[in-house]
């Protein structure tokens, strides 16, 4: 439009010399068309301009556009499982010892002190190894292959309790999707009912409704990658924990049948 009025305002210009016009008649006609562009260029100033929208606005945004129904659903299913997730981070992390520092000091102490020595050390010793040891070390007067079963009994015992309510983590991660898509397939469908109910296919009838439905199936796979990372840790720091008492079980019985010798 700019370009336009001083395109006008050019042509007007030379018209008036070529025709030998008025000209205070074509004066004025320039004046006006000067205020008409000094006025856009005001109106375009003043235009606002959108601010950027942050993330956590966008997802928010998203999310409330996706339907309380089953994004609630989605949404507590990302609560619970980062909740389980915590809380098995935490007591794993608890539970991690310094094997190599415990042996140790479970053979001095079976030196020195005895057995009972070697049990007040690891009664007072936080772990899965230490209770493991205490198991063994409290059978061993009845013999190395009554601590050795004992040994392999309790570390089973504490294998389960590692792993508890990990299930229910890997049960999120496969809900999440699930509901996503289910949710998916209930938008389309009345998307097709407002198709059929209006005899019509209008793109403007039915872009709501399949992008709500599209909503769910991006936020079930979000909450599912996220509960998915937080799984493989925890499933990694298991098998780690595991693998250290499987070690020390061993050298427990090691250090036992060299006692008994």
């Amino acid at each position: 439009m700019k370009k336009l009025l001083i395109a006008s305002l050019v042509a007007i210009f030379l018209s008036g010399f070529s025709a030998k016009a008025n000209f205070s008649s074509n004066f004025s006609s320039l004046i006006n068309i000067a205020n008409i562009i000094q006025e856009e260029d005001q109106m375009v100033q003043e235009e606002p301009v959108a601010e950027p929208t942050s993330f956590t606005q966008e997802i928010k945004k998203r999310f409330i556009e996706g339907g309380p129904s089953f994004m609630g659903i989605v949404m507590l299913c990302l609560i619970l499982g980062l909740a389980i997730s915590i809380e098995r981070i935490i007591f794993l992390n608890l539970a991690t010892t310094n094997t190599k520092k415990l042996t140790e000091g479970v053979e001095a102490a079976l030196s020195s002190g005895g057995v009972n020595a070697a049990k007040d050390l690891c009664r007072d010793t936080k772990g899965p190894v230490a209770s493991i040891y205490y198991q063994g070390l409290d059978r061993v007067d009845e013999g190395v292959e009554s601590a050795e079963k004992a040994v392999i009994a309790y570390g089973g015992v504490q294998m389960g309790q590692l792993e508890k309510n990990v299930s229910w983590i890997s049960l999120f991660i496969a809900l999440a999707p699930m509901l996503g898509f289910m949710g998916t397939v209930i938008g389309m469908i009345q998307a097709f009912d407002k198709i059929e109910a209006a005899g019509d296919m209008q793109p403007s009838l039915v872009a709501g409704g399949i992008k709500v439905a599209l909503l769910t199936t991006v936020f079930g796979l979000i909450v599912a990658i996220i509960l998915q990372v937080f799984y493989n840790y925890i499933v990694a720091k298991i098998d780690a924990i595991v693998n250290d008492m499987e070690d020390a079980s061993i050298t427990l019985i090691d250090i036992l049948v060299a006692q008994k010798k």
